[in-house]
């Protein structure tokens, strides 16, 4: 799906299995920048570079061409064919900082970060080969250049890129949709983010990763709502504390979610440890 000029989307189905038996149905968005060469934000879950490939050839384009692969953060919905992508295109790798440990191992992160199946969605370790900090600027030819916005929460490096030209903002997972899984570590780094991104003059676009692309008075509105979303969570969190510290997250998950008005697949590990970290904050 073509978003402006040089953006194309694309939506990458899959399925996060969040407890033993329960598996629920998700998708993430990757996009394409098309200029004399290609970069591509983010790669999507294990297998996603034959779905990238087969688009670039109905666009009379090449996976050869994709020169650069450029992440939000280093989640496996987000990194997972970067692998394959990396080895067939030959193309650069570029990755905040902080992120740079979690996609050079794979084990790492799985082992700090466990995810119930996500080594089924993640291909392997991938080297990187240059890491950007906040407010760098990555130059993918001629008027093509993406600003580097640091917007930890989601992760500790997540990152936002603001493409001036396309008047366009890739935000990753940096914006929540109500309603939708809520998984960050630091749900006041979330809300300092999603500020700052409000603050940015000139977005007419955003592409998120959990959500649709979003256009003029939605995309703006879409930010909006995600820090209502984020008040209802720190505010059901410190109801659920006040009512009963339970020492068991799951039960504590359920206050949370129940309040929240979340179906019952929220009640599961990802979704339990970020209500925790509001918590661990206060």
């Amino acid at each position: 799906m073509q978003i402006t000029e040089h953006i194309h989307a694309l939506r990458i189905p899959f399925q996060i299995i969040v407890a033993p038996g329960m598996v629920i149905d998700r998708y993430v968005y990757v996009y394409l920048i098309l200029g004399k060469r290609i970069a591509l934000v983010d790669t999507g879950v294990f297998g996603a570079g034959k779905i990238i490939f087969k688009y670039l050839e109905g666009l009379g384009r090449t996976s050869r061409e994709i020169s650069d692969v450029i992440l939000t953060h280093s989640h496996p919905d987000h990194i997972g064919s970067a692998k394959s992508i990396k080895e067939l295109t030959g193309s650069l790798v570029h990755i905040h900082s902080a992120e740079k440990a979690w996609i050079e191992s794979i084990e790492l992160q799985f082992e700090e970060r466990p995810v119930p199946g996500a080594g089924l969605l993640v291909e392997g370790s991938v080297k990187v080969d240059h890491v950007f900090e906040d407010g760098d600027i990555i130059r993918l030819g001629k008027d093509l250049e993406i600003e580097v916005f640091h917007t930890p929460g989601h992760s500790k490096g997540s990152v936002s890129f603001f493409m001036r030209k396309e008047k366009a903002l890739f935000c990753g997972d940096a914006v929540l949709v109500p309603g939708q899984m809520p998984i960050f570590e630091d749900l006041a780094g979330c809300v300092d983010s999603l500020s700052r991104l409000k603050r940015l003059d000139g977005v007419e676009v955003l592409l998120s990763s959990w959500d649709v692309p979003r256009k003029g008075a939605q995309a703006s509105g879409a930010i909006d709502e995600s820090l209502k979303y984020l008040a209802d969570i720190h505010a059901a969190v410190r109801a659920a504390a006040l009512e009963d510290l339970s020492p068991d997250l799951m039960e504590f998950c359920k206050r949370i979610t129940d309040k929240l008005g979340l179906p019952a697949a929220m009640v599961n590990p990802l979704v339990a440890r970020s209500f925790r970290s509001v918590l661990n904050r206060s």
